[in-house]
């Protein structure tokens, strides 16, 4: 497999590399399994599924992606990397402050704002799914893997949250998050979105790296973690005694 690093690109090549195929196709599969979990619960009875089993399983899928997306974080390409999400609050906080005096800076991963909207999507879709394994919705066959380890006024007080979570938390994040790359590509011309479906992005004088650095063996790479982190999760609640039917 050829290496994909900045030094096999052409050199008058018009984009360069910013993201790599797994991270792309996770955040996809992401926004796709929010979704699916949403519907599912939402027309469980149109679609004849009354004990939730659907549900069930796009919630165990979003853990799965989650914890891949943390292996991913150390086995990726650069601008997948976690290290590229932790900013200090005082850089996030001069990048906010310049970005509102019209000074344009571009990142070629995440700016130091946008990496605390990412981390603050994938703490709160962490604790929705997590709420769903203890949640039961009126009888043992629409409850999630793990609720017999909780007492039932913990149950109730969990099945309360997470409803609530998702309504005032997740919906107040997400149409933020759209907007915010919508604009970014309307005002600043920063093409978030696009990026994130062709792995490009226009070649220009990034602040973080010219283009980013995948390495060779990517599939494999993203194959092997994404094993582990399925194995984690099922295994995980089979270990803890899990209802995974």
């Amino acid at each position: 497999m050829q290496t994909e690093t900045p030094s096999a690109r052409p050199a008058g090549a018009e984009t360069v590399r910013a993201w790599d195929l797994p991270t792309r196709l996770f955040h996809w599969a992401l926004v796709a399994a929010i979704f699916m979990s949403w519907a599912s619960w939402r027309y469980s009875e149109a679609i004849g599924d009354f004990t939730l089993k659907i549900h069930r399983w796009t919630g165990m899928t979003i853990l799965v992606l989650l914890v891949f997306r943390l292996l991913w974080g150390i086995f990726g390409g650069s601008t997948s990397r976690l290290s590229h999400l932790f900013n200090w609050p005082w850089t996030a906080a001069g990048y906010g402050l310049d970005v509102l005096r019209g000074r344009s800076r571009h990142y070629l991963g995440h700016n130091p704002m946008g990496s605390y909207m990412i981390l603050a999507l994938f703490s709160a879709v962490a604790v929705q799914a997590g709420l769903g394994l203890f949640s039961v919705e009126h009888n043992d066959l629409t409850a999630g893997p793990l609720y017999r380890l909780v007492s039932e006024e913990t149950r109730e007080a969990v099945t309360h949250w997470h409803g609530r979570w998702f309504y005032f938390v997740l919906l107040a994040l997400i149409p933020v998050h759209i907007l915010v790359n919508i604009a970014y590509g309307v005002l600043k011309g920063d093409p978030l979105v696009r990026a994130m479906v062709t792995g490009t992005k226009p070649r220009g004088d990034y602040v973080d790296a010219p283009e980013a650095v995948i390495g060779p063996g990517t599939g494999v790479r993203a194959l092997i973690c994404l094993v582990i982190a399925a194995v984690i999760v099922f295994g995980g609640i089979f270990a803890a005694g899990g209802k995974m039917l």
